[in-house]
């Protein structure tokens, strides 16, 4: 479970610095908070972590994909491009601001294939969204340079892989706009929260101002009397979760590097499998080890040593059958089953385009997902435990 295993005193420290206080809300209340503003120092240590510009802590990763959709201007009629795998809040946020998603297909990486994207390009396409999946990189600088050729925003979606990189760049830098998710599931915690990163002041400000109803947040005034633009929401990251995410934040590299070191030695044992290969990472050292994806030749083949590593006490998934990670498995969603009975913003009239979500759209990630197994990488990882997993790859290894 990555940063949630290695929550302790740290975590506790920070904690009590706003328990002590009694100021758990991010905003106002100066002179009771005796200068503890823990959201706002997470968001300054995140973005100089990531040496960005501008940082938005927000209630969660999927909050986070939709202040930056709307700080983009990306609405009704709009068309955005995201991949087949990902987990559906992408899908959802896109929704959520009125515009309709468009699915890319995969590569070996298991990320948007960069070539996929041209192809599903329309007069009404605003935006693509890449998704840095289970802890490794996308093809990002050739993504990147399809949407420049092309005129498109780009919003990386990078929940799953806090603290990634590609060539030296952290993930979440490439795009316009990119976000991060800090749920008890991923590599940094927070239990709930996300954040926003960008370099544009007119995005940033956009984004500070919607999730927040709207406050201007001028330092000059009190909070009452500050000004509004826009019309906004509440999506604010309270105290409690950015003194978590200080602490976390200084244990990510270590976090990282412990992932790594687990992940390789795993993959040791799996190399010495028959007819297992490994997915294909752009860049392995900007690769966070969250997980260890690995293919076999066919789907039955994938099927069978799953049963036999499962029969074994060695859990993986297969992403193909996973009911929250890939669009086909969706039935609201491909029913069009939105939060309001109108269908919206699939009935949108203003929407001119056409949607067609059917498997044969995505061949690749038919293909590829469906003969891969994932595994994920724990941070502590006794020696007992891994004799444990080693010993069942190997027995299971027989069966292939």
């Amino acid at each position: 479970m990555a940063g949630a295993e290695l929550i302790g005193k740290e975590e506790i420290k920070e904690i009590m610095d706003v328990m002590e206080t009694g100021i758990l809300m991010r905003y106002g209340f100066d002179k009771e908070r005796k200068g503890v503003f823990k959201v706002r120092e997470f968001e300054a240590a995140f973005a100089g972590y990531c040496q960005a510009k501008y940082a938005l802590g927000v209630t969660s990763g999927s909050t986070a994909l939709k202040v930056a959709l709307a700080a983009m201007d990306v609405g009704p009629g709009d068309e955005v491009i995201v991949p087949a795998f990902t987990f559906i809040a992408t899908y959802e946020a896109v929704l959520e601001v009125g515009a309709i998603p468009i699915a890319a297909d995969i590569d070996e990486t298991l990320n948007m294939d960069p070539g996929d994207i041209e192809k599903r390009i329309t007069p009404y396409t605003k935006a693509v969204i890449p998704v840095h999946m289970c802890g490794a990189p996308a093809h990002i600088d050739r993504i990147m340079a399809v949407a420049r050729k092309n005129k498109l925003l780009v919003l990386e979606d990078n929940a799953q892989a806090s603290g990634g990189s590609y060539r030296g760049k952290k993930l979440g830098t490439f795009g316009d706009m990119g976000i991060f998710s800090f749920d008890y599931y991923k590599t940094l915690t927070t239990g709930e929260g996300g954040m926003v990163l960008t370099d544009n002041k007119d995005f940033y400000l956009r984004a500070d101002g919607y999730h927040d109803h709207g406050h201007d947040h001028n330092p000059n005034v009190s909070r009452a009397l500050e000004g509004r633009t826009i019309l906004g929401f509440n999506y604010r990251m309270n105290e409690l979760q950015g003194a978590l995410g200080l602490a976390q934040l200084r244990k990510l590299d270590t976090i990282i590097a412990e992932q790594k070191k687990n992940k390789l030695a795993i993959k040791d044992v799996l190399k010495k499998c028959k007819g297992i290969k490994f997915r294909d990472i752009p860049d392995a050292d900007g690769d966070t080890a969250t997980f260890l994806a690995f293919n076999l030749p066919d789907e039955n083949t994938a099927m069978r040593f799953q049963k036999s590593l499962s029969g074994e006490g060695v859990d993986t998934v297969c992403f193909k059958k996973n009911l929250w990670h890939y669009l086909p498995n969706w039935e609201h969603f491909l029913a069009r089953s939105t939060a309001n009975s109108k269908k919206y913003p699939f009935t949108d009239p203003s929407y001119k385009g056409k949607v067609n979500y059917d498997r044969s759209t995505i061949p690749r990630a038919e293909d590829i997902l469906g003969r891969t197994l994932v595994m994920n990488i724990p941070v502590k990882m006794p020696t007992e435990r891994f004799a444990k997993i080693k010993e069942g790859i190997e027995k299971a290894a027989k069966n292939l």
